[in-house]
């Protein structure tokens, strides 16, 4: 049962890096664009990474109560919503309210992943499975970018986002299904 759910785990993660990977590049530019300067943009940047330190210690301490999959559902549906939102922004505090929410979001899936990895590898085989795992999502994420950059020019940037939002959303629904198995016993 392991060998499935490290599968299914591999599949979400893997959509999941596609839908960041596809507006990464493209977001980074939307916040030099709403910023007027490079401080703006270091500050609003620099916010993203502070505010996920920041909650790493309170994620870890919810770990007791949750277990990895549901902090990947919450940062898949999380994520799926903030995106919605990200096209209309003109404001620069609200970007920065933005890098706080992305912050928090980016711990809860680091943690999860983390969590869920560890609970379905042990042994001998932790080792080419996880690099199994990293080769497939590392291959989503190359794709990703080279098709946003189509995206981008074909379409519009915010197409980008509502994109990356269903495949979020798509991602938490496959996770959603494995949530309550409890995958150390199997």
């Amino acid at each position: 049962m392991k060998a499935k759910h490290f599968v299914s785990l591999t599949v979400t993660q893997s959509i999941i890096f596609f839908a960041s990977s596809l507006i990464f590049p493209f977001y980074i530019l939307f916040l030099n664009n709403v910023g007027s300067s490079y401080s703006q943009f270091g500050f609003a940047y620099g916010l993203f990474a502070l505010s996920s330190a920041l909650f790493h210690p309170i994620i870890g301490r919810w770990s007791k109560k949750f277990e990895g999959q549901s902090f990947l559902i919450a940062h898949s549906w999380g994520m799926a919503l903030v995106l919605l939102f990200i096209p209309n922004l003109v404001l620069i505090e609200h970007v920065y309210l933005i890098q706080l929410i992305l912050g928090l979001l980016g711990a809860l899936q680091k943690h999860g992943e983390k969590t869920v990895v560890a609970n379905l590898t042990d042994g001998g085989d932790r080792g080419p499975k996880i690099g199994n795992y990293h080769f497939w999502t590392s291959i989503f994420s190359a794709v990703a970018i080279m098709i946003g950059g189509f995206l981008a020019d074909f379409f519009t940037i915010e197409l980008i986002f509502y994109c990356s939002s269903v495949l979020y959303v798509g991602s938490g629904w496959v996770l959603l299904k494995w949530r309550n198995t409890d995958i150390r016993k199997d």
